[in-house]
C-alpha cells in the first residue's frame, strides 16, 4: 500500500482545513453576503462533525504519522481557533455596528485571548498531552469550544439580541468567547466520549452522538429546536464533565503519572 495509505486521512484533514478557511471567507463576506453568520457557523459545525474522521481513517489504514498530527493541529487552529473568533467579531460588526465601534478594545482582547489560547492548547497537546491522558482532555478541546461559539452566535442572532444594544445580553457572545478561550488552557479535565463498562450508558452515548450528527447536518435550516438541542448538549457536557474532572482531578493525575512510569 506504501505512501498511498496516507492519502485518505490527509484528505479528511485537508477538508477540515478548507472548511475553516471557507468559514472565515463567508463570515467576512468575501464570497457571499447572504447570511454570512449562519454560513460561517455552519462550516465550523461541519468541520466538527468531520474532525474525528482523519484519526479514524489513519487508524483504519495504519497511516498515523507526525506529519498527520501536525497537519491536523493546523487545520484545528483554522477551523476552531480563527473561524469562531471571526464569526463572533463579524456578527457584532455587521449586526450591531455602533456597539462594535464603541467596544473595539473589548472585541480585540477577546479575539486575541481566544486565538492565542487555541494555538497554545494545540501546541501543548502535541508537545505534552497527546500520550499523557487516555480518558480525559486536559483543558477543553478546541473542537468543543469552536462548536459552542458557532451554535451560540446563530442561536442568539435568531433571538434578536443584537437589536437592543442597551441590553447587557448583547455582551454574552464576546464574554463566552473570552471564557471558552481561557478554558482551553485551564488546568481542568474533561472526560472523553469513550466506551465504558456500563452498556446502558454506552447505548445512551451512542444515541446522543447519532442525534448530534443529524442535528449538526441540519444546522443550516436554523430550526430553533435543533439549535436549542445542540446548545443544551454542549452546556450540559461542559458543566457536568468539568465538575466530574474537578472531583476526580487527583486520581486522573496519579493514573497518568503511573502510566508514564511504566
Amino acid at each position: 500500500m506504501g505512501k498511498t495509505r496516507f492519502i485518505l486521512p490527509n484528505a479528511f484533514t485537508s477538508m477540515n482545513f478548507l472548511l475553516g478557511a471557507f468559514s472565515i471567507c463567508w463570515t467576512t463576506g468575501a464570497f457571499s453576503a447572504k447570511d454570512p453568520i449562519l454560513m460561517g457557523a455552519y462550516f465550523i459545525i461541519l468541520s466538527v462533525l468531520f474532525d474525528k474522521l482523519d484519526g479514524f481513517a489513519a487508524r483504519l489504514v495504519n497511516a498515523s504519522s507526525e506529519f498527520g498530527a501536525q497537519f491536523d493541529s493546523l487545520a484545528d487552529l483554522i477551523a476552531f481557533g480563527l473561524a469562531p473568533a471571526f464569526s463572533i467579531l463579524f456578527a457584532y460588526k455587521n449586526l450591531a455596528p455602533q456597539f462594535f465601534d464603541a467596544n473595539v478594545p473589548l472585541m480585540a482582547v477577546a479575539f486575541s485571548v481566544y486565538v492565542l489560547c487555541a494555538a497554545m492548547r494545540l501546541a501543548k497537546y502535541n508537545a505534552c498531552d497527546a500520550d499523557s491522558y487516555h480518558h480525559h482532555f486536559s483543558g477543553v478541546p478546541t473542537t468543543f469550544v469552536g462548536a459552542t461559539n458557532a451554535i451560540l452566535i446563530v442561536f442568539l442572532k435568531n433571538k434578536g439580541i443584537f437589536a437592543d444594544t442597551e441590553s447587557l445580553v448583547i455582551y454574552i457572545p464576546v464574554i463566552v468567547l473570552l471564557i471558552t478561550g481561557i478554558l482551553m488552557v485551564a488546568p481542568l479535565f474533561l472526560p472523553k466520549l469513550q466506551p465504558r463498562k456500563n452498556k446502558a450508558f454506552n447505548l445512551f452515548q451512542a444515541v446522543l452522538i447519532v442525534l448530534t450528527y443529524i442535528a449538526g447536518f441540519l444546522f443550516i435550516s436554523e430550526k430553533m429546536f435543533l439549535l436549542e438541542y445542540l446548545l443544551v448538549l454542549v452546556v450540559s457536557y461542559l458543566t457536568i464533565g468539568l465538575a466530574v474532572g474537578l472531583i476526580q482531578r487527583n486520581k486522573i493525575i496519579e493514573e497518568a503519572k503511573a502510566e508514564s512510569d511504566k
